[in-house]
């Protein structure tokens, strides 16, 4: 291999695929592994907790691009393909009554437990166009609740590695990019149930959501971002 491979915002060299390679015979879970080659490469957040999260989706590409063999998953999760979840998602009416001010108050759920994140997983699975897959790097997810129930699901994720219009627009150049990107996180997900149909609520939504998020991420994180793509 005569030039470094990218992975998750990250270039592997050759030395680095002998790293990993012999991590993988050391430890027999792909966690443990991901965690290893977080301490091992020195890949970490800004906030000096391992980016495990993206050193298990490099790990997972790396394998079916076939540079290492990871061992099995032990939980048979089906990494990287769209799951449907067996939790049936919230009945509403087909047409949601009324306005915006009907809806009101509008309360924003971090899914932080168990049963928030499925609920989450859920409602991207059954009704967004792209499904649901797994994010990389720090990422954050919002479940919408209106006094008659889940009305929308809204999840942030790091931000894409390479965007020609964005870098232009932000006028940064390569060294600037790779020191920076975690300042920008990507919407990776937004849906509003395809019952509910209440005009301006997609801007209202973006529009809370933005205003929170820097403080959210702050505390989950130990860093605010600057912008959102």
């Amino acid at each position: 291999m005569s030039e470094a491979l990218r992975y998750c915002g990250r270039d592997f060299s050759e030395a680095d695929l002998k790293v990993i390679s012999d991590l993988i015979a050391m430890y027999p879970t792909r966690r443990a592994i991901a965690d290893a080659v977080c301490v091992s490469l020195g890949w970490y957040r800004p906030d000096g907790r391992k980016k495990d999260m993206s050193a298990r989706v490099a790990l997972l590409r790396m394998d079916r691009d076939g540079l290492i063999t990871l061992p099995e998953p032990t939980r048979g999760n089906g990494n990287g393909r769209i799951t449907r979840y067996s939790e049936p998602p919230m009945e509403l009416p087909f047409a949601f009554p009324g306005s915006l001010d009907d809806l009101c108050p509008i309360k924003f759920v971090i899914a932080e437990t168990k049963a928030e994140k499925q609920r989450w997983r859920n409602l991207i699975a059954s009704y967004h166009y792209l499904g649901y897959n797994t994010f990389a790097g720090a990422q954050m997810r919002y479940l919408i609740e209106s006094s008659s129930g889940t009305i929308a699901a809204i999840g942030f994720a790091a931000s894409a590695w390479s965007c020609a219009p964005r870098d232009t627009h932000i006028g940064w150049d390569k060294a600037t990019r790779e020191a920076r990107l975690h300042l920008v996180v990507g919407n990776a997900r937004f849906l509003i149930l395809p019952q509910v149909r209440v005009a301006n609520l997609a801007s209202y939504i973006l529009s809370r959501v933005a205003r929170r998020l820097r403080d959210d991420w702050q505390l989950t994180y130990g860093y605010q971002p600057v912008l959102i793509e």
